[in-house]
This record gives structure tokens, sequence and C-alpha cells, in this order.
């Protein structure tokens, strides 16, 4: 494992972009997640794998979550920290700003998707797998 290991990754679809970056810090790992107009910075995640409460031969993660008034990023950070946490075994914090004017549900439900979409292609990239 590279104690400098960097990935980038954007969605596959061409509207509603959202991209991401991850970095190792020593074993740990930041990710800054943006799209949109307005990139920012609107919701913080940060967490820690712990062994699964249903199933302890398995690996799952808490987070704790910090949001900006006004914004609503607060799930979509979270599930990603919890995810990597998970997969990767380790800490992790993402913190994301993805802004667009007049959205309505079913492009918000879009830019869900491509956030997960993010967090598989980030787990793939640090581990070390191909895209």
């Amino acid at each position: 494992m590279s104690l400098t290991q960097r990935v980038t990754v954007g969605t596959s679809e061409p509207d509603l972009v959202v991209e991401a970056e991850a970095v190792r810090i020593g074993t740990d790992i930041l990710v800054y997640v943006w799209g949109g107009t307005r990139p920012h910075i609107g919701a913080v995640a940060a967490a820690v794998p712990r062994p699964s409460l249903a199933d302890g031969d398995r690996t799952s993660a808490t987070a704790s979550v910090l949001t900006y008034p006004g914004h609503k990023e607060d799930s979509v950070v979270k599930s990603m920290a919890e995810a990597l946490a998970a997969a990767l075994d380790t800490n992790v914090v993402v913190t994301a700003g993805i802004h667009w004017d007049g959205l309505d549900q079913g492009s918000i439900a879009t830019i869900v998707s491509r956030c997960r979409e993010v967090t598989e292609l980030l787990i793939r990239g640090l581990k070390g797998e191909p895209r």
C-alpha cells in the first residue's frame, strides 16, 4: 500500500456529473466530492471501521456527520464514508459539496446514484483494481 496514493474518479454519464478524489494520509483516507455549478463544502463525515453488529466476521463502519446549515449532502457523505471505511478497513473522512439550481426529485435521485457509482470506483481504485 502506497502512503501517497491518489485516486480521482468521475461518473460515466455526461449529465449531472459527480467527481471525487481520494488521498491516502498514512493509512487513513481523505475524500472530497464535487459536482454542479457551485462546488463547495456542504457536509463532512468521519467513519471508522468496526465488526458488523449482524455478523462479527464482516466489517461495517460507523460515521459521524457535520452539515453546514442549508446544505443537504449529509446522507451522501455518511453513506460514502461508511462504505469506504468498511470496504477498505481504515478511517475515512469524506467532504462533499454538490449544487445545481432547480433540481427535481428525479435529478436528485440521479445524483445519489452517481455518488454510489463514484464510491464503487473509489473502492476499486484504492484497492488497486481496474476501474
